[in-house]
């Protein structure tokens, strides 16, 4: 009904950038908040950064005046750019779609993930 396809991982040196991106498709009727969440090796899934419908934008303090999210609501896309990357960025990165389907109702999608390696 609903897919998301995540791209824009890689390997980066410290102090460099990468921006991610995630795409919906399918039998969408809206989309309310949209995130990113990260997960390290051994430790669990966290926030990363959040932003609702109407553009309010949330970050987890770690990446606060490093990394930017910001949504197409036409396009039904999410990216978050990613600065002065360290190596406590390395993760699998998921995005996130609150999304109401036609004739479904109210659905929580995750993208694949994709890998973020930050070497030092």
């Amino acid at each position: 009904q609903v897919q998301v396809v995540e791209s824009g991982g890689g390997l980066v040196q410290a102090g460099g950038s990468l921006r991610l991106s995630c795409a919906a498709s399918g039998n969408i009727k809206s989309i309310n908040a949209m995130g990113w969440y990260r997960q390290a090796p051994g430790k669990e899934r966290e926030l990363v950064a959040g932003i609702t419908r109407a553009g309010s934008t949330n970050y987890a303090d770690s990446v606060k005046g490093r990394f930017t999210i910001s949504r197409d609501n036409a396009k039904n896309t999410v990216s978050l750019q990613m600065n002065s990357l360290s190596p406590e960025d390395t993760a699998v990165y998921y995005c996130r779609y609150a999304v109401v389907v036609h004739f479904v109702g109210y659905l929580e999608v995750w993208g694949q993930g994709t890998l973020v390696t930050v070497s030092s």
